[in-house]
């Protein structure tokens, strides 16, 4: 069993809460809590949150985690 690790980050905006969401109903789970920072180049608050997800299969840094 492989564990692998995402870090999830998006404008602080319901495309944030919809990203996570969607990598919590694909199996991932929350590590630790969520950040939140300014962006002063944008001028918007962003947001990150870190999943993890057990999987079948060895690591390769080729792999497409979205998509495991």
């Amino acid at each position: 069993m492989t564990k692998i690790y995402r870090l999830l980050t998006e404008d602080d905006t319901s495309a944030f809460c919809h990203k996570v969401s969607l990598a919590l109903s694909r199996g991932w789970e929350l590590h630790g809590s969520p950040s939140m920072a300014f962006d002063a180049e944008t001028g918007r608050m962003r947001c990150a949150q870190a999943v993890t997800k057990d999987i079948e299969a060895d690591y390769s840094p080729d792999m497409k985690l979205g998509q495991q």
